[in-house]
This record gives C-alpha cells, sequence and structure tokens, in this order.
C-alpha cells in the first residue's frame, strides 16, 4: 500500500470534489456547534456512520475522524449516485480515508451468515462487533448502548435512516475510537452492505427470514499516520464547514 505524504493528503483535500452543500434551516444554522470533549464518552451519528468515543480520545483526534468519516461519505456520494452500487461506494470511500492517512489493511467484504433462521441486523452487526472488539468488554459495552441509543426517536434517527437506506439497500459503518496507551490511537471500523429483497424499515430494528437479506462487511482495527491526519485537519474543516450542521448529530448521553 501507498503511503501517503502529508503534501499528497493536503493536495488531495484541495482537489478532491464534493456534492452540492444541502440546505440548512435558518434554527439550524444557528444551532451552537457540536461540543466534543475529551473527558466524555460521546457519540455522534455522521451521516451513516455510528461514531462512538471512548473517554481519553482527544478532542482534536474526535474532531479528524468527524470530518475523515463525512468527507469519505461526501465523496464516496459524489462520484458514485447510484445508491444500490455499494462496493463501488465503498472502494471509495475507503480510497478517501487512505487518502488522509489511514491504513486498511483489508478491504475484501466478507458475507454475514445467520445460524437461525431469521436475520436480524442489530443482532447481526453486534455478532461481527464481538469477534472485533471481544476482547475489550468495554468498547463493546459502548457500541451495543450506543445502537441501542440510536433506535431512540430523535434527529439522529432522521439523519442516519436518510443517509444509510435507500429501499432494499443500505450501507452504513460502526466506528469506536479508544485512546489506548501513551498516545496510542486506536481506532476499530466495521462497514456494512446489507441487501434486502424487501424495502428496507428501520435498519436497526430490521427482521427478515434469513434468506431475504443478505449482509458483507469489512471489520478491523485501523492504523492511522497521526502527523498526515493532523496536516489537514484545518483544510478539512474548511472545505466541510457548509455540511457539518446537516451530516452530524450528537446522540443523547450514554
Amino acid at each position: 500500500m501507498k503511503k501517503v505524504s502529508v503534501a499528497d493528503a493536503r493536495n488531495f483535500v484541495a482537489t478532491v470534489e464534493l456534492p452540492p452543500a444541502p440546505h440548512i434551516s435558518r434554527a439550524r444554522e444557528a444551532a451552537e456547534p457540536l461540543q466534543l470533549v475529551k473527558d466524555k464518552t460521546q457519540a455522534l451519528i455522521v451521516g451513516s456512520d455510528v461514531m462512538s468515543f471512548v473517554q481519553g480520545v482527544t478532542t482534536e483526534r474526535r474532531q479528524d475522524l468527524v470530518n475523515a468519516s463525512l468527507l469519505a461519505q461526501l465523496v464516496a456520494t459524489k462520484e458514485v449516485p447510484d445508491p444500490t452500487n455499494l462496493q463501488a461506494w465503498y472502494d471509495t470511500y475507503f480510497q478517501v480515508l487512505t487518502n488522509l492517512g489511514f491504513a486498511i489493511q483489508d478491504r475484501q467484504f466478507a458475507e454475514y451468515r445467520e445460524q437461525s433462521a431469521d436475520f436480524e441486523a442489530q443482532k447481526a452487526i453486534i455478532s461481527i462487533a464481538t469477534t472485533l472488539l471481544g476482547a475489550a468488554p468495554t468498547a463493546l459495552a459502548l457500541v451495543k448502548t450506543t445502537l441501542e441509543a440510536l433506535k431512540t426517536d430523535g434527529p439522529w434517527l432522521t439523519l442516519f435512516t436518510r443517509e444509510s437506506q435507500s429501499a432494499k439497500t443500505a450501507k452504513f459503518q460502526v466506528t469506536l475510537a479508544d485512546p489506548g496507551q501513551g498516545d496510542q490511537f486506536l481506532v476499530s471500523l466495521m462497514a456494512f452492505a446489507l441487501t434486502a429483497e424487501t424495502n428496507l424499515t428501520q435498519l436497526l430494528i430490521f427482521k427478515v427470514r434469513s434468506n431475504g437479506a443478505t449482509l458483507r462487511h469489512v471489520s478491523g482495527k485501523v492504523t492511522i499516520n497521526p502527523e498526515v491526519l493532523a496536516s489537514v485537519r484545518e483544510d478539512v474543516s474548511r472545505r466541510l464547514e457548509k455540511y457539518a450542521k446537516a451530516y452530524v448529530e450528537a446522540l443523547p448521553q450514554l
């Protein structure tokens, strides 16, 4: 995998094309900006990404992850507007993250196989998260709590549904950031692509016969070059200035 330099990353951020900025109501425009706090466990919806931060992750790194995820989603949607072309969308999504200093070792999607007669979306997500985070019970518990909070009605659910679902397909991500030891930056990423024979209901309560839906996923620990990511922090923030309030919602306090 090609190593991305600071110059490469800054050039990418400056030149990549984004979709038109969405209309934002006056009330939304006047709302207080999102507060990211190092000393709190927090969960957010960033477009189609369910993002959780363990207490101790710095404010700067929280903002870096929010911005990287949003930029990747916007670029992918610009380049692949067909919501059913999930593989092409994710190819672009992962490439954007790579250009920002993320090292994702395996981008190959595996099919999730349900052993019972029924397929339940949240059960499948937790099963995959357990495999990835089983050695970190605190992190796994945070993912479960975040998913439960997302099911409650609010602007976060409206946003997630809008960005993740389209008739019979869905694409969504689950990201967890942990401070690790010393100055380590530990990020776990799960990406999901769901296709169903019938129109999707609310994603996290979606339930169907096992032969009526196919869930594919990529999951793993992500290595990030903090120097590269920090170098584009201000550039990315400027490019996302007109988008953030339309695509980012804080979940209720966990």
